[in-house]
């Protein structure tokens, strides 16, 4: 482990400079094969870049420090990453407790995908310790959280689960992408695995589509590397070579957009025509405690619900005009959805689905006064 700060690591870690140029930046090795000095006599290991890719194993190295693991891995997105670590872990025949709030996509994954191969599933409430615990079978071999979990900001006691996890002798996958590794460290607290989207805050500038995985258990990191190989849905090199540049300003961004969502929270909490704020860093939230905890600061998600159902939901959407109407997440401009219709459309009719009234906002690092505005006169 470094002893060096998140922010020194987010600039340097896995990228020295270039030994040929000095360049101070990784090159985008845009290449497939690689020249052999006799047959078997690669260079730096290096043969085909499915296998690996100098950029892509800067971004690797640079993700592992700063999650604290001994292993990281860049995928071509995060559902690629999900994909190989289920395909990894799992058999025919075993179980997995999944959370109650989740991302749309995951549980698309496992309802429509992993069940087809004989893999079960379960749900629970992932900030219950008991009720997760209760929901664990001789079969599982994996809890599966997100938090804060999306789009409902669910909080997960992780060092909790971590210790139910053991004594079930089970893997536990903490999804780390609303959060970021600048402010919650999950492996620290005792999780196996650390899944991103570095779309998201990783990237943070709604230009590129990957994904990871961070592991702290050296033969864990070996078998998922030979997945990555084996099934390769791996990170391009200018994608790796985006994401790098994006985490190079990861922590700035996120004290910013932390900042402005905890204000953002603020107004919705007081407005006369909301009901309901999730947002980990209200003192109301029942996770606040725990996230206080496990959390540097609260993050930039935050979502609410309106008075008038469905239809005004849509409308306050419509209305907002700095706040960009478009899914995902974590970029320095402002977004707003209606997940029911959008992100959360493949939950529907199961134990997953949102509320029909429910908003969510990805709050950007834009003037602080110009989004109070822009939601004052999108709620009306």
């Amino acid at each position: 482990m470094s002893d060096q700060h998140f922010e020194t690591l987010a600039i340097h870690a896995g990228q020295p400079a270039d030994a040929t140029t000095g360049a101070v930046v990784t090159p985008i090795y845009q290449v497939s094969t690689y020249k052999q000095d006799g047959v078997g006599g690669l260079r730096g290991g290096y043969e085909y870049s499915r296998s690996a890719n100098p950029t892509r194993t800067a971004l690797e190295q640079n993700l592992a420090a700063l999650e604290g693991g001994v292993r990281g891995l860049a995928f071509a997105s995060g559902l690629a990453a999900e994909d190989c670590l289920l395909r990894t872990l799992l058999a025919p025949g075993d179980h997995v407790v999944i959370p109650n709030d989740a991302y749309g996509g995951t549980f698309r994954l496992f309802a429509k995908v992993v069940e087809r191969w004989g893999v079960t599933w379960s749900v629970a409430d992932t900030s219950d310790v008991q009720a997760v615990r209760d929901a664990v079978r001789p079969e599982t071999k994996a809890i599966w959280v997100e938090t804060p979990s999306n789009p409902l900001l669910g909080v997960t006691d992780i060092a909790a689960l971590a210790g139910v996890a053991r004594q079930a002798g089970v893997r536990l996958v903490v999804d780390n992408t609303f959060a970021s590794p600048y402010l919650q460290q999950p492996l620290a607290l005792g999780a196996d695995v650390v899944v991103h989207s570095t779309t998201k805050y990783m990237g943070g500038h709604s230009d590129v589509v990957g994904g990871a995985l961070v592991t702290s258990d050296t033969a864990l990191g070996e078998e998922l590397a030979y997945h990555q190989n084996a099934m390769g849905a791996v990170a391009g090199p200018f994608d790796a070579w985006l994401v790098m540049r994006g985490i190079k300003t990861l922590a700035v961004r996120m004290d910013r957009h932390s900042a402005n969502a905890a204000r953002v929270a603020e107004l919705l909490a007081a407005h006369p025509r909301v009901h309901q704020v999730y947002y980990p860093g209200l003192p109301e939230h029942p996770g606040h405690e725990v996230a206080a905890k496990q959390m540097r600061a609260f993050g930039g998600m935050v979502s609410f619900r309106v008075d008038g159902g469905e239809d005004a939901a849509v409308a306050v959407c419509d209305r907002a005009k700095l706040f960009t109407l478009g899914e995902s997440l974590g970029g320095v401009e402002s977004l707003i959805e209606h997940p029911g219709r959008m992100t959360h459309a493949s939950v529907a009719g199961s134990a997953l689905e949102v509320p029909a009234d429910l908003v969510r906002l990805s709050v950007g690092i834009e003037a602080l006064d110009d989004l109070l505005a822009d939601l004052t006169q999108a709620l009306g």
